[in-house]
C-alpha cells in the first residue's frame, strides 16, 4: 500500500521557543533591516558615484545585489515562522521555490568570490596590465558567468527533486527549505540525486574556492615583497575586505556541506546565509576609504529645487 504523500512540510525552525519568539522576531527584524539597508546603499553609490565605476566596485554592486536577493529569499519566512511559535506550515513547491533561489544564490556568491579575488589579483600582481586585463567587457563577462553557472546546476538539482515523492512526519528541522532536510523526507529512490547534487555541489564550490586561495597565495606573496611599509599597507588594505568575507562564506559553508557536525548545521548555517550577507556591506563600508568617501559626497550635494 503506497503512504500517504505530503503536499507541505512543517519547518521546525529553532524549535519550541516558548516565551522568547517577540525577542527573536525583533532581532531577525533588526538583522533583515541592516541588511537590506547596507546592501541597497551601496548599489545605489555604486551606481551614483562615478568614482566608484571601477572593476572591484562593480562586483562589489553586484554581491550587494545578491545578497539583497539571498536575504530576502530566507529572512521574512523566518520572521513569519515566529509568529507561530517558531514553525511554520510551507506547501512542497514552496519549499521547492525557496530552495531553489537559495541554491542559485549560493552557487552564484561563490564563483562571484573568486572573480572578486581575480580581479585583486590582477590590480596587485599584475598593476600594468590591470586596465587591459579587466576592461569593462571582461569584467560582465566574469559577472554574467557567475550568475549564468549558478543557475545552470541548481535547475538540475530541482528538476530531479521535482521527480521526488516525500511521505512521514513532514517536519523539516531547519529554518528554510534545505536539500539534505528535504531529501530525508523522499520515499523515493534517491540513489542517482545524491551523488550528482554532491558533485554539482563540489563543481560550484571547490573550484571557485581553489582560484580564491591561489590568488590570494599570488597577492600576499607580492604584498610581502613590497619594500616600503606604506605599500604594503596599502596593497593589503584593498583586499583584506573580500579576504574577511571569503573567509566567513567559504569557511561555514564547507563545514555545512563536508564536514558531519549534524548538531551544528543550524549554526553554521544561520552564519552563511544570515550573517555573511550582514556584515558584508559593514565591512565594505567601515574598512573602506573610496566607500565613505562616496557617502559623505552624496551627503553634500544639495537638494536640486524644484521649479514653482
Amino acid at each position: 500500500m503506497e503512504p500517504n504523500l505530503l503536499t507541505e512540510f512543517i519547518l521546525l525552525g529553532f524549535g519550541n521557543l516558548g516565551d522568547q519568539w517577540s525577542l527573536l522576531f525583533f532581532l531577525f527584524s533588526v538583522i533583515y533591516i541592516v541588511t537590506m539597508a547596507g546592501n541597497i546603499l551601496i548599489i545605489a553609490l555604486v551606481v551614483v558615484d562615478c568614482h566608484l565605476h571601477t572593476p572591484m566596485y562593480f562586483f562589489l554592486g553586484n554581491l550587494s545585489c545578491l545578497e539583497t536577493c539571498y536575504s530576502s529569499n530566507i529572512l521574512p519566512l523566518m520572521l513569519a515562522n515566529f509568529f507561530n511559535g517558531g514553525q511554520r506550515v510551507i506547501s512542497v513547491t514552496g519549499c521547492m521555490i525557496q530552495y531553489y533561489f537559495f541554491g542559485f544564490l549560493a552557487a552564484s556568491e561563490c564563483y562571484l568570490l573568486a572573480a572578486m579575488s581575480y580581479d585583486r589579483y590582477v590590480a596587485i600582481c599584475k598593476p600594468l596590465f590591470y586596465t587591459t586585463l579587466m576592461n569593462s567587457k571582461v569584467c560582465f563577462q566574469l559577472v554574467a558567468c557567475s550568475w549564468i553557472s549558478g543557475s545552470l546546476a541548481i535547475n538540475i538539482t530541482i528538476y530531479l527533486m521535482h521527480q521526488l515523492k516525500f511521505c512521514g512526519s513532514g517536519e523539516i528541522n531547519h529554518f528554510f527549505c534545505d536539500f539534505n532536510p528535504i531529501l530525508k523526507l523522499s520515499c523515493s529512490d534517491t540513489q542517482i540525486i545524491k551523488p550528482l547534487t554532491a558533485f554539482l555541489a563540489a563543481v560550484c564550490s571547490l573550484p571557485p574556492f581553489l582560484l580564491t586561495l591561489a590568488s590570494y597565495i599570488y597577492i600576499i606573496s607580492t604584498i610581502v615583497r613590497i619594500p616600503s611599509i606604506s605599500g604594503r599597507q596599502k596593497a593589503f588594505s584593498t583586499c583584506s575586505s573580500h579576504l574577511i568575507v571569503v573567509s566567513i562564506f567559504y569557511s561555514t559553508i564547507m563545514i555545512v556541506y563536508i564536514l558531519p557536525l549534524k548538531d551544528l548545521n543550524k549554526v553554521f548555517s544561520f552564519l552563511y546565509t544570515i550573517l555573511t550577507p550582514l556584515v558584508n556591506p559593514l565591512i565594505y563600508s567601515l574598512r573602506n576609504k573610496d566607500v565613505n568617501e562616496a557617502v559623505k559626497n552624496v551627503a553634500r550635494k544639495p537638494a536640486v529645487p524644484t521649479r514653482s
